[in-house]
């Protein structure tokens, strides 16, 4: 049972030491010169983050469109229900005037 107790932080603590072994392993037999290889880094980070603002964007886009259409389903529904309540209002009133005339000819 005592072999058990770290077996998952044990697990992460070597796959971290083992990826920094490997970071410092490729640092040290780069085929270029470190100006280069930070060139090479700089303009692979430019990219990265130019196609993270393009998926902000279109997520963003999207995002409102989702509300736009949600906004506009409400606004539906909130109509239709309206329609309904004046219907219901205009039967109920039907049926006390009817009411209401049944009950004088009696």
């Amino acid at each position: 049972m005592d072999d058990d107790r770290g077996g998952a932080s044990g697990i992460i603590l070597s796959f971290l030491l083992g990826g920094l072994t490997g970071a410092a392993l490729a640092i040290l037999f780069a085929p270029r010169s470190g100006e280069e290889t930070r060139e090479i880094l700089e303009e692979k980070i430019r990219r990265s983050a130019e196609r993270g603002r393009q998926l902000r964007d279109r997520a963003s886009a999207r995002g409102r469109e989702m509300l736009d259409e949600a906004s506009e389903y409400i606004d539906k529904q909130r109509e239709s229900i309206e329609k309904r309540r004046e219907r219901l209002s205009a039967a109920v009133e039907a049926g006390r005037q009817a009411f209401r005339e049944e009950k004088e000819k009696m």
